[in-house]
């Protein structure tokens, strides 16, 4: 990639539990790849409105194009190029907003990105091992600790300030079906929008994370400076209760033995209302 057709930005495009937190700090930890956050989680935006001092509207709300405008100043590196997170959900409130700022593009969800982000790339973060994922998931929802470790985030690391961690078959159920349906909308959305993302997989991520964030900042067309090293920020939080929830599923869930049932999906919140 020449110069002039350097990226301006790109998305972690994600679901909850494949190491999204892991990545972002070592893609900070480059100097050149951003500050990447997940800025435009909804529940978040009124801390970073905060945090950036934006000014308040009558209401109490801020103006959306300004929260852009400074959501870009604070995730880009000194080369220009900005990151972000964006889960399944997040793109769709993201992009309805972009299209109230710019009526003329609404609907188009890739024009809308580049032009408040410049020329925009997309890294699609997933895992292969589902239940794992969403042992992991139904853990970080019962503590409501989401990493462990930081990198400047808004939200959902620290000590527990949720339950203790039940093992809960009916969740683990809903969350596989969650998950999918979510690895579903990523692959639909990629084909309607015609984007070729850079896939990497959680499971090679967490192998090599060094190898994992070189082959991004290749696909960004990104140098790592010379004396600068891949580092994480966040620490690894699976245990060996993880492995024993995933064998005790595996034991006892119609899912995993094959017997006949259909498993329900729980009531939770949003989709977007997710690490």
């Amino acid at each position: 990639m020449t110069a002039g057709d350097r990226v301006d930005s790109y998305f972690i495009c994600a679901t909850p539990r494949t190491g999204s937190s892991l990545l972002l700090g070592l893609l900070e930890s480059t100097g050149v790849a951003g500050h990447p956050q997940a800025y435009f989680r909804a529940p978040d935006e009124p801390l970073w409105a905060e945090r950036w001092m934006l000014p308040r509207t009558p209401a109490g709300g801020f103006d959306h194009a300004a929260y852009v405008r400074a959501a870009r100043d604070a995730g880009r590196t000194d080369n220009g190029v900005f990151g972000a997170k964006l889960m399944w959900g997040a793109l769709d409130e993201l992009v309805d907003k972009l299209g109230r700022v710019h009526p003329d593009l609404a609907g188009q969800d890739v024009a809308l990105l580049e032009r408040a982000f410049g020329r925009t790339r997309f890294v699609y973060l997933r895992r292969d091992d589902v239940l794992a994922q969403a042992v992991s998931w139904l853990r970080a929802e019962q503590t409501q600790v989401w990493y462990v470790g930081g990198d400047g985030e808004i939200s959902g690391g620290g000590d527990r300030n949720g339950q203790e961690p039940d093992f809960d078959t009916d969740g683990i159920d809903g969350l596989i079906q969650t998950i999918e349906e979510h690895n579903a909308g990523w692959h639909a959305w990629f084909s309607a929008a015609g984007v070729r993302p850079h896939v990497v997989r959680y499971e090679d991520l967490d192998e090599d994370m060094v190898a994992a964030t070189r082959g991004i900042l290749d696909f960004l067309g990104l140098d790592l400076p010379d004396g600068r090293a891949v580092v994480p920020r966040h620490q690894r939080q699976a245990d060996d209760l993880n492995r024993e929830w995933i064998q005790r599923y595996r034991a006892g869930s119609p899912i995993a033995t094959g017997q006949p049932g259909i498993a329900q999906p729980v009531q939770r919140l949003p989709r977007s209302d997710r690490q």
